[in-house]
């Protein structure tokens, strides 16, 4: 089944970023975009995920344009459907780790999975405050956030980027499972082609364009 289908996408701000780019992600499928910083892959991304708008060309989630789509209908939709890992965690920094999963928890209606915690490694800080965590616990932490939401459609920016390269490994790993568990998809920006060839598609944005490598 097609969870994200962005055709003919075009963005600029003061130059164009690229044109005409198309991509398709269907369910317990993975894609990774590869591209010198500056290329717009972040850009890209946010366009997919509904953080900005195209200035032209479409892009529909589980069936329905996003640029059509009601305020309230695309509340819900961030809310319940989309997962968004970004390298800076945005972790509500006044709440323990614990807490910062309790609000996905709450907001999803799902309980907080131990077993997460652990493949993670991050059940020994939860009672920790954030600012008490190191970059790579705090990015763990955002992860577990994520995750405990049950997204059907992981957008990553740089998810790994404060991650040793054993760690970013295993997350990724860890994404990939829960992407067949539960009958996900997700969407990848890395400057890791490593990581980028770990997932079952990998592009590459640049010239403006999006090149298919893998």
């Amino acid at each position: 089944m097609n969870l994200l289908s962005a055709k003919n996408l075009s963005h600029s701000f003061d130059y164009e970023l690229f044109s005409d780019v198309s991509l398709e992600l269907n369910r317990n499928e993975s894609i990774a975009i590869i591209g010198i910083s500056g290329s717009g892959k972040s850009t890209l991304l946010h366009l997919l995920s509904t953080l900005l708008k195209p200035k032209s060309g479409s892009v529909e989630i589980l069936g329905e344009d996003i640029l059509t789509m009601k305020k309230k209908r695309l509340a819900m939709l961030r809310r319940n459907e989309l997962g968004l890992v970004f390298q800076s965690h945005y972790l509500f920094r006044g709440f323990t780790a614990y807490e910062n999963l309790e609000v996905s928890e709450i907001l999803a209606q799902e309980a907080i999975e131990e077993e997460l915690l652990m493949r993670l490694n991050i059940q020994h800080c939860m009672e920790q405050k954030v600012t008490e965590l190191s970059g790579g616990q705090q990015q763990r932490v955002s992860i577990a956030r994520v995750l405990t939401k049950k997204p059907t459609i992981i957008f990553a920016d740089e998810p790994t980027g404060n991650l040793d390269n054993v760690t970013a490994h295993e997350v990724m790993e860890l994404f990939f499972e829960y992407i067949q568990k539960h009958q996900a998809g997700m969407v990848l920006v890395t400057h890791d082609e490593k990581l980028a060839h770990m997932c079952q598609r990998v592009y590459r944005l640049e010239d403006r364009e999006l090149v298919s490598i893998k």
